[in-house]
């Protein structure tokens, strides 16, 4: 492979690396925007139980 053809190859990459991240991101801010409070609330706290850190 040249090295013109191996960047051109990275670049690609990173770019649907980069719009995969997006996507993702987009998609839980939506989420978390439209969740009641309580929801997420009660998420974070059985996360920070899952991770055995002390919430109360």
């Amino acid at each position: 492979m040249t090295t013109q053809t191996a960047s051109f190859a990275a670049a690609k990459t990173h770019g649907l690396a980069f719009i995969l991240a997006m996507t993702v991101g987009v998609a839980l801010l939506t989420v978390s925007g439209m969740a009641q409070a309580t929801v997420l609330h009660d998420a974070a706290h059985d996360q920070r139980h899952a991770m055995a850190f002390p919430c109360h």
